[in-house]
């Protein structure tokens, strides 16, 4: 069968304060000792040099991720308005980001949205923290990594994914925004994908806040003076976000949650443009 156990050692685990710190996991699964994999699903799925068995594998693993899809799907179908906060898992409880980011979810799930992050360390960390101080509904969608174990302990609705693919997918559905804190490769992966599906209309009237002029501005000069001017992506495609320090345009960037009630706005194709 698909994904059998792997002999390997337990990686080194940070901890998280919560009681799946000293567990690896595996989508549902808490693992440790003997039981922690050398590798994860997604790492197996992409291997281009495995032996030719896996083409007898893969409809088990299709199975497998059409069922995270329906784990996803129906743990988050009735979670309501929410926005998404995304930023470096490095971060320390101590940075100015880390202060901003669970400011920014306490005031954001004041205006009754829920609050979705990675469910990990650092940013993630403080905006589940913040929306649990404003009573908001405090959501992490956590994912198999090699190097972090468990979510945070203010994830109050937690799913764990094997695929970053089917997470990817539950962050867009199920988020009417995004703000954008300092992070790294992983935060510009969820970045990028939000510009794309907005310029493409596969979603539509989808604020997206990069918070921290200090630390987005080379990459919003980058994208004027190298896409635009390369003519790779169009004067409209540098509208999509806002850039700010202020808490308070952020809040009312991304609106209350009676906003969302107001229905996507009809996708202009003329205003569209050609994916580039």
């Amino acid at each position: 069968m698909a994904d059998e156990l792997d002999d390997g050692k337990d990686p080194s685990v940070t901890s998280h304060a919560s009681d799946d710190s000293a567990y690896y996991s595996k989508g549902p699964l808490r693992l440790r000792g003997s039981q922690v994999p050398t590798t994860t699903t997604d790492q197996r799925l992409l291997e281009s040099r495995s032996s030719a068995d896996w083409v007898h594998e893969d409809p088990w693993r299709v199975m497998r991720i059409q069922a995270e899809f329906v784990e996803g799907f129906g743990c988050l179908a009735e979670l309501g308005p929410a926005v998404s906060i995304f930023g470096s898992a490095r971060l320390k409880a101590d940075s100015q980001a880390y202060r901003d980011a669970r400011v920014i979810a306490r005031r954001i799930a004041e205006n009754g949205n829920a609050i979705i992050t990675g469910g990990g360390p650092g940013i993630m960390e403080a905006g589940n923290l913040g929306a649990a101080e404003a009573g908001g509904v405090s959501v992490g969608l956590g994912i198999e990594l090699p190097f972090e174990s468990g979510l945070n302990e203010h994830v109050e609705l937690g799913v764990n994914f094997r695929y970053f693919f089917v997470r990817k997918t539950m962050f867009l559905k199920y988020s009417r925004g995004f703000v954008v804190m300092p992070g790294g490769f992983g935060t510009l992966d969820e970045l990028f994908e939000a510009f794309t599906m907005v310029q493409t209309g596969k979603v539509t009237s989808f604020p997206i806040v990069l918070f921290g002029t200090s630390y987005w501005q080379g990459l919003v000069d980058w994208m004027k003076s190298t896409l635009l001017a390369e003519g790779t992506i169009s004067p409209r495609d540098l509208e999509m976000f806002t850039l700010t320090d202020d808490i308070d345009e952020v809040v009312a960037t991304i609106g209350s949650a009676a906003t969302a009630d107001e229905g996507p706005e009809p996708v202009d194709p003329e205003q569209l443009g050609p994916q580039q």
